[in-house]
């Protein structure tokens, strides 16, 4: 009787501290495992079975790894158990590591989140982010992104898209490209900076949309590429509450362009710059084959300074100039997640357009940051000539969270003219 009293005692301390060290493994660490898989809490057994603390070697050594195979499957209920109950833990540490460094060919994490706007209202996104080199064995090679895109909200919107940088090895040439698709239950205002001011005008259509683009750059100097770009775009408009505002345009539109381009990049990271100058001019020609021709011209400048620890200043002008027969469809635009954050995408719409933004960049502690910017933008034709009275003023404020390593997840809220205002959910700065 007193030797299985005494078997027992022994049995549930033994059991106690294998799964004490089980749990110390699974939570503290991980890593602390023998090669077979099994915890080093097995090491004890054999600890205990050299000292022989109460009973003889040979006894101790005989009992106590009679009942190996029992602790084992003990520790593997445990473990078991603890993965079962482990979700929110592994959630909080994919989230947790997801911008330490690793040697992932390819390092994909996914993330979503619910977003509010005036134009979509609520709504859920999701977004893949990889980074990859395309050349591994040189360190000089900048690291490339890719991200997956997708959103749906209540208003009937849905969209689906992929958008990256491709650089090649040591910056010799690049790719930039976008492909997206959408079907968005919007409002509309007409065309020029007087009819999308008129509240008046509000009427509703569906917008289907699929585009395509990419700029193939090769580097001739040091930061200096050139290189042709292609792209395809189509657009339908239905369902039109007042037909009228589109002012006698097509309400389908399938068009194809080829241009050239010249860029200058000197940013330290594409996708969230501390330092240097972005400047591109694009010229697009674009042809529906049935329709007479059209022509886009567009100039983007950003510069970015570091200031104090953790800040970042960062400037944006851009410029959009469209002539020729150009369908409502491809005209400038203010508004949406990268400039003029805040205003109802196309509510002003005309063929050229202006826009200059500010942005200071702060990190706050950790993988945290907010942001806040002033911005100003103008569309105007021939028609409507650019006036100083048309300039429509932006600002707003957001906040950052380091998803992985300078990859940014961005939450804005952006304000305009007359009230207008919007929640803006999106990866990588707005510029």
């Amino acid at each position: 009787m007193e030797y299985q009293k005494i078997r027992h005692i022994i049995f549930l301390l033994t059991a106690v501290l294998l799964t004490g060290e089980a749990l110390h493994a699974q939570y503290i660490h991980p890593d602390r495992q023998t090669p077979n898989g099994y915890s080093r809490g097995n090491d004890f057994l054999s600890a205990a079975a050299r000292q022989g603390n109460t009973f003889s070697g040979a006894l101790a050594s005989k009992e106590i790894f009679s009942s190996s195979l029992q602790d084992t499957i003990e520790v593997i209920r445990v473990r078991d158990t603890v993965k079962k109950r482990s979700v929110w833990y592994k959630i909080y540490h994919y989230f947790a590591d997801a911008n330490k460094k690793n040697n992932k060919k390819f390092d994909v994490s996914i993330i979503g989140g619910p977003h509010y706007g005036s134009d979509l209202k609520l709504g859920i996104g999701i977004v893949a982010a990889g980074l990859y080199s395309t050349n591994r064995k040189d360190s000089l090679t900048p690291v490339s992104n890719v991200s997956l895109f997708g959103d749906v909200t209540t208003t009937g919107f849905y969209m689906v898209g992929i958008r990256g940088n491709n650089i090649f090895a040591r910056e010799k040439w690049r790719i930039d490209y976008t492909l997206y698709f959408f079907s968005f239950p919007g409002l509309f205002w007409g065309l020029g900076y007087d009819a999308g001011n008129s509240s008046d005008n509000q009427s509703s259509f569906l917008r289907l949309q699929a585009q395509a683009k990419a700029d193939f750059m090769f580097r001739i100097a040091k930061n200096l590429y050139v290189g042709p770009t292609i792209g395809f775009d189509f657009t339908s408009g239905s369902k039109f509450s007042n037909e009228e505002l589109i002012a006698g345009h097509r309400k389908v539109n399938r068009s194809y362009d080829l241009g050239a381009l010249i860029s200058y990049d000197s940013r330290d990271f594409i996708p969230n710059a501390y330092k240097g100058f972005y400047i591109k001019l694009v010229q697009r020609n674009y042809t529906g084959f049935k329709y007479k021709p059209f022509f886009k011209t567009t100039v983007n400048a950003d510069y970015y300074q570091q200031a104090w620890k953790g800040a970042v200043f960062a400037f944006d002008f851009f410029g959009e100039f469209n002539y020729g027969d150009t369908p409502w469809t491809m005209m400038a635009a203010i508004g949406g997640s990268y400039r003029m954050r805040g205003y109802y995408e196309g509510r002003y719409r005309d063929n050229n357009m202006l826009t200059l933004q500010m942005e200071y960049r702060q990190k706050i502690y950790n993988r945290h940051g907010i942001v806040a910017w002033v911005g100003a933008g103008n569309i105007f034709s021939k028609k409507e000539p650019f006036t100083w009275r048309k300039t429509l003023p932006n600002f707003g404020a957001g906040y950052r969270w380091e998803f992985k390593k300078r990859v940014n997840v961005r939450l804005d809220y952006g304000f305009g003219k007359s009230g207008q205002s919007a929640f803006m959910f999106s990866i990588n700065e707005a510029f």
